[in-house]
């Protein structure tokens, strides 16, 4: 498979002040991926490379682009923003000069495509064009106006790309126009210069000049076979994107105004997993007491020791407390110290003291023999009692066998960093116990709400049989389980019906208890899935996703809602089953120990290398597939398949600790459709891990 590579150049005063007002990078990004997931021919794939903002200057459009055509040699450059009629527009000037050839046809095809939707498009000023081997586009400014027109073109920029870097005319070219169109999945007759799933609706200008259009353009399912011994469902023909102001759904509007295929772009799991931690509000700090209920909090700030441990010289074994240079001989036993608190005598030459492990050190004693280098040579009358002992051990070391006073902690030394995990077993809460801490600062864990949504859900333990359409409800149970095993608190929030007043309501009243709000069900393409409508509309929230090229999963959907100062985040997990659980894993939990103050990589559950135990069949989207790991005799990890994966089959998580992740069909270099026997595929760890009797 040949990469092509693309570098992003958003243009923009706005941006390069503040980089968090940016929303062109995810867009264009999302737009790609998806257009990866589409890619069926197994030939090439797009890879991002570079993502850059620059200020409305002319200098530093150029350079960039120079840098990437020249220098990095970039398959393909996409720049954003500045082509419109404002007088700090200049893109088009700055990257026109620059070009070895013109590409009008490009241009046309954008333009066309933006036409169908406003005739305001005509004021839009893209170039595009040819640098050394680099293909060069420019998009509008508006997120959205830029999306409709790389989606416009972007199925035919790798037959261009390919030929700027030298490629074989002759060769790309055998096999005819009809040939070319079905390799990038288009047709004459489907218009191929015109976005999939083009929009019916009014679009405005950005301030730039750029096309941004009311909604995103609609993306249909890949609609690939499953395996498993089942076909998922799939769309027969290409729909049109229906009139809306939000992505979402009008809440109270008509069935047949209704989207018929997803707005929302398809992106990939990381690109969703790095939207979730973008996103996550700063973790809260709290004063927790020094006890056992602080394990499995992360520390806030840094602790140092109080005083000292040990806190005074003491003896690392049983024996006599000795002056090291009085060497061997008989010695009179003067005192005896225990590991207890009180006044010792002090030791004088000559004159030894028992002493227990532990134990302080006697003023004057300078060193400890160990009892099994000494013997008993005189007792009181009733033989209870060392009057006097002969030490046999020569050559004695000053403070041999004695801890020093701070030999384990100095007192002020930092005994915890902020970030250090508080765990069962690891011991940290009896370190801050032994230097006399009390109270330490740790991050909040959230608490999460659980809610299912659903006319046709009913309580697990409802009495009596179910009627027609009705389902009891296995996701909050699991869920909940799933939450406390991690060491969270949760709320039961309960059953929400589908009417959008209802789910309004125990949204409102959630956000008042809990830091996370988990739903499942409601976020597909029914008339009564309201989740997304709701959040958008109700609450004023923001959807970062809502499609993930990902089995099972694909409807997941992660928002936030705005609340006083800050945001809590909402996750939307698909109604099935297992799809549930899945997802719970792969976004939701990594996001709940971002809140409790895990960074970087620790957020996400560890990853291993496991032998898969049967052949397991490759599916169109990457999979994780459920399976139950186990540590061989050999020590090794082996996987075997909980069963039949589809997503509505909750018994395929029985006994499941690990989620193989396998790839796509179409990353599979070498085109095979299945896992071999005896393979090593990387493993998401869930549980804990089982022996192999």
């Amino acid at each position: 498979m040949k990469e092509l590579t693309i570098g992003l150049l958003i243009i923009s005063d706005t941006a390069a002040a503040d980089h968090a007002t940016d929303r062109a990078i995810d867009t264009l990004t999302a737009v790609v991926a998806e257009a990866n997931a589409e890619i069926h021919n197994n030939t090439y794939e797009w890879l991002i490379e570079e993502r850059r903002i620059v200020p409305d200057e002319k200098d530093q459009i150029q350079e960039k682009v120079k840098d990437w055509c020249d220098n990095k040699r970039l398959s393909l450059v996409v720049t954003t923003g500045g082509t419109g009629f404002a007088k700090r527009d200049v893109t088009p000037e700055a990257v026109g000069e620059l070009l070895d050839k013109t590409a009008s046809g490009l241009v046309h095809g954008m333009l066309a495509a933006s036409l169908k939707i406003t005739p305001f498009a005509i004021m839009s000023r893209p170039v595009a064009g040819v640098r050394n081997e680099t293909v060069v586009i420019t998009l509008p400014g508006s997120p959205k106006g830029a999306k409709e027109n790389l989606e416009s073109i972007i199925k035919l920029l790798p037959h261009a790309c390919i030929q700027a870097a030298g490629g074989d005319s002759r060769v790309l070219h055998s096999g005819g126009i009809k040939k070319l169109e079905k390799e990038a999945g288009v047709a004459a007759s489907s218009s191929s210069v015109t976005a999939q799933g083009q929009h019916d609706h009014h679009s405005h200008l950005d301030q730039s000049g750029g096309i941004a259009s009311d909604d995103a353009a609609a993306v249909g399912g890949c609609g690939h076979h499953h395996g498993h011994g089942h076909h998922a469902p799939k769309p027969r023909t290409q729909q049109q994107q229906q009139p809306a102001g939000l992505l979402s759904n009008e809440l109270s509007g008509d069935v047949t105004r209704r989207h018929r295929s997803s707005p929302y772009p398809m992106i990939t799991v990381k690109e969703a997993q790095e939207l979730i931690a973008k996103n996550i509000p700063p973790p809260a700090v709290v004063s927790k007491a020094v006890d056992a209920n602080l394990v499995g909090y992360i520390l806030a700030e840094d602790v140092s020791a109080r005083e000292s441990v040990p806190a005074f010289r003491a003896s690392i074994v049983d024996g006599y407390a000795v002056v090291h240079t009085d060497g061997t001989g008989v010695y009179p036993v003067v005192a005896v110290s225990h590991a207890a608190p009180g006044d010792i005598k002090p030791l004088e030459p000559g004159q030894i003291a028992r002493i227990t492990t532990g134990a302080p050190l006697p003023p004057g004693a300078t060193a400890v023999v160990m009892v099994e280098d000494t013997s008993i040579a005189k007792t009181t009358e009733d033989g209870k009692e060392e009057m006097e002992v002969e030490i046999l051990a020569s050559g004695l070391g000053e403070m041999e066998n004695v801890r020093e006073v701070g030999s384990d902690v100095k007192a002020g030394e930092f005994v915890l960093r902020a970030g250090a995990e508080l765990t069962a077993v690891g011991g940290e809460v009896g370190l801050l116990a032994s230097v006399g801490t009390e109270t330490v600062k740790v991050y909040k864990k959230p608490i999460v709400g659980v809610l299912s949504t659903g006319d046709e859900v009913v309580e697990h333990n409802r009495p009596g049989a179910l009627s027609l359409g009705e389902i009891r409800d296995s996701n909050r149970p699991t869920l909940m389980a799933a939450i406390q095993a991690r060491g969270f608190e949760y709320v039961d929030l309960g059953i929400a019906k589908d009417q959008p007043g209802t789910l309004e309501d125990v949204i409102k009243d959630a956000l008042s208890k809990v830091d996370v709000i988990i739903t499942t069900g409601g976020v597909s393409m029914g008339e009564k899935d309201f989740l997304k409508p709701t959040i958008e509309r109700a609450f004023e929230g923001t959807i970062h996703f809502g499609r993930v090229a990902m089995k099972p999963g694909k409807p997941t959907t992660f928002a936030t809602i705005p609340v006083d100062s800050t945001s809590k985040p909402i996750f939307s997990l698909p109604g099935n089953p297992a799809s549930a659980s899945v997802t719970f894993h792969l976004f939701v939990l990594p996001a709940l120990r971002q809140l409790q103050g895990y960074i970087g990589n620790q957020v996400h559950l560890p990853k291993a290398l496991v032998t898969v135990e049967k052949e397991i069949r490759l599916d169109a989207r990457p999979e994780y597939h459920r399976v139950s790991v186990k540590i061989d005799k050999a020590g090794g990890l082996v996987a075997s398949s909980t069963g039949g994966q589809r997503s509505s089959r909750i018994g395929s998580m029985e006994a499941a600790n690990a989620l193989l992740c396998l790839p796509a069909l179409t990353e599979v270099g070498d085109k095979r459709t299945h896992i071999p026997r005896g393979d090593k595929v990387e493993a998401l760890l869930i549980g804990d891990l089982k022996v192999d009797i």
